[in-house]
C-alpha cells in the first residue's frame, strides 16, 4: 500500500533551518505531484508548496516564498522542503501529500490530495 512518512522536524530558533524529507512507498514518485501543508493549533491545514510531476514547476504560499525550497529525488523516492530563516509563524505540523492527478491552481487545497503522511512537528522558538 501507498505509504508517506515525514521527517526531519523539531525544535529550531528563530532564524534556524531545517530540512523535512518525505519517503514514499507503494507509488512511482515519478508520477505523482507532492504538496506540503502545514496545520497549527486551532488553524486550518494550509498548503505551503507542492512541485510538479509533469514538469518539477514549484509553487509557494505567500509567506514562505523566498525562504522555502520544495525538491525531489524520484531514485530515492523521496521529497524535500528545506526551510530557511524559520519564524515563530512557521511552527506547525507539517504533513506531505501525493496526487497523482493534475492540480493546477488547486495544489493548495488539501481535498485535492489522495495520499497523506503522518505529519511532523516543527517548533520555532527561543
Amino acid at each position: 500500500q501507498v505509504q508517506l512518512v515525514e521527517s526531519g522536524g523539531g525544535l529550531v530558533q528563530p532564524g534556524g533551518s531545517l530540512r523535512l524529507s518525505c519517503a514514499a512507498s507503494g507509488l512511482t514518485l515519478d508520477f505523482y505531484n507532492i504538496g506540503w501543508f502545514r496545520q497549527a493549533p486551532g488553524k486550518e491545514r494550509e498548503g505551503v508548496s507542492c512541485i510538479f510531476s509533469t514538469d518539477d514547476s514549484t509553487y509557494y504560499e505567500d509567506s514562505v516564498k523566498g525562504r522555502f525550497t520544495i525538491s525531489r529525488d524520484n531514485s530515492k523516492a523521496t521529497a524535500y522542503l528545506q526551510m530557511n530563516s524559520l519564524k515563530p509563524e512557521d511552527t506547525a505540523v507539517y504533513y506531505c501529500a501525493a496526487e497523482a492527478l493534475y492540480l493546477g491552481s488547486s495544489w493548495s487545497d488539501p481535498s485535492k490530495y489522495d495520499y497523506w503522511g503522518q505529519g511532523t512537528q516543527v517548533t520555532v522558538s527561543s
